[in-house]
């Protein structure tokens, strides 16, 4: 039921958001505290190791607000019930996003939320075995996980991979590598795409469920990306044995499986972008308010009020595409597989949208603080380098557009 007029918005809603704002309050700030004492950087801003990877005091505390949030059922709401989450419907996750984005900024509290690094819809599809060892770990906080698809020649096309895996008995045994994996250094289990059919089309994939420490993988190299957070890298597999139990789904499942993980991401950018835009835009309104040229406030230019217009426009605008496509996603199964032929137009809209609004609410927002905005790890210059990343990973800009007119072709075609 309905907690207020707004799409998407219920009473359950409203109580995870009030719990999210007492853990911000009662765990991440003493958290946050206890970091900001250790000359390690910040969550946004981390120092590296001599690796080039995240500080490991930095790590852990991000680690501390995995597992607290688990044991407080804030980690995994998006998850299924069966799953041990939430069974938030995406209208539902949108509000949650977007208040864990602008309440938390760039701080601990981003942790308290899976991410990539934690459990997703596609991992559900995985044997009961795994899902003991697994899958109710990750929804606990209790390990994390690394999905593992990017190749260094194959980004996109997907069915352009070439990591490969052959069937050895009942076991299957992994080869090949893999780039620009996030959480690579520490995921405890990897969500592996690999070729089982050649030439089988979008069949010839599958997902398998890896130990991040099993005999012949190898973490590494070390990846510095515009983030510099120390949380890329790749992987390599040299004959990994995987048992029967560790296939997610079934053999062929891969392409569906891969995208289902792919589209949750997707859609997670219209709350994730909505939040830090309304909290770039929170910050920027402050400081035109406060800050004086010519003797009198910025806020009072002309010039200025078209840039707060502006960014409030654009998180506005963003926002309601957002709400809108995951309330007709709901309706068709946002995961479902197959998917629906009206949502891959609907997943890429919400994402191509989002994101592109808060890259332009991203660069206003360093605009307005002039140089200030400029400075090495400032909240506004961080945020600009995230915008600028946001628009490759999960199918770049150019890979929503091709999406978005298949939709549209195939909608007006007089076969369909």
């Amino acid at each position: 039921m309905a907690a207020t007029g707004e799409i998407g918005r219920t009473e359950r809603v409203d109580d995870y958001e009030a719990r999210f704002a007492r853990f911000l309050d009662e765990d991440v700030a003493e958290l946050e505290s206890a970091l900001a004492a250790k000359d390690v950087g910040t969550p946004a801003v981390p120092r590296l190791d001599e690796a080039g990877r995240m500080h490991p005091e930095v790590w852990e505390a991000r680690r501390e607000v995995q597992r607290r949030a688990g044991a407080a059922g804030l980690y995994a709401p998006h998850n299924s019930v069966e799953a041990g989450g939430g069974g938030f419907s995406r209208t539902e996750m949108h509000h949650v996003e977007e208040f864990v984005y602008r309440h938390s900024g760039l701080g601990l509290g981003l942790a308290a939320l899976a991410w990539t690094e934690g459990p997703n819809p596609a991992i559900e599809h995985c044997s009961d075995a795994a899902r003991e060892k697994y899958l109710t770990p990750l929804v606990r906080g209790e390990i994390t996980a690394a999905f593992a698809n990017t190749e260094p020649d194959v980004g996109s096309d997907v069915l352009g991979m070439s990591t490969w895996a052959t069937r050895d008995g009942d076991d299957w045994i992994l080869n090949g590598r893999k780039a620009w994996i996030t959480n690579a250094h520490y995921a405890d289990v990897l969500q592996v795409v690999a070729i089982t059919e050649p030439g089988a089309g979008t069949a010839s994939l599958s997902m398998f469920l890896v130990d991040g420490d099993a005999p012949g993988v190898t973490r590494g190299p070390d990846m510095a990306t515009m983030m510099n957070d120390g949380l890329t890298g790749g992987l390599t597999f040299e004959d990994v044995r995987i048992p029967a139990d560790n296939v997610v789904g079934e053999i062929g499942d891969g392409f569906a499986l891969a995208m289902a993980w792919i589209n949750w991401r997707r859609m997670c950018r219209g709350g994730m972008d909505a939040g830090w835009g309304a909290w770039l835009l929170d910050r920027a309104v402050e400081y035109a308010a406060r800050r004086r040229s010519g003797g009198a406030p910025l806020a009072d230019l002309q010039s200025v009020q078209h840039l707060l217009a502006a960014m409030d426009a654009d998180v506005y605008q963003a926002r309601a595409t957002s709400l809108v496509a995951q309330a007709r996603l709901d309706e068709l199964g946002p995961y479902a597989i197959p998917l629906h032929p009206e949502a891959p137009r609907l997943i890429s809209l919400i994402k191509i949208i989002n994101d592109e609004a808060f890259f332009r609410v991203a660069d206003n927002a360093v605009q307005l603080r002039g140089a200030r905005g400029l400075e090495l790890g400032s909240p506004e210059e961080k945020l600009f380098r995230v915008a600028r990343n946001l628009r490759i990973p999960a199918g770049t800009t150019q890979i929503q557009r091709n999406a978005i007119a298949r939709g549209l072709i195939r909608d007006r075609s007089p076969e369909s």
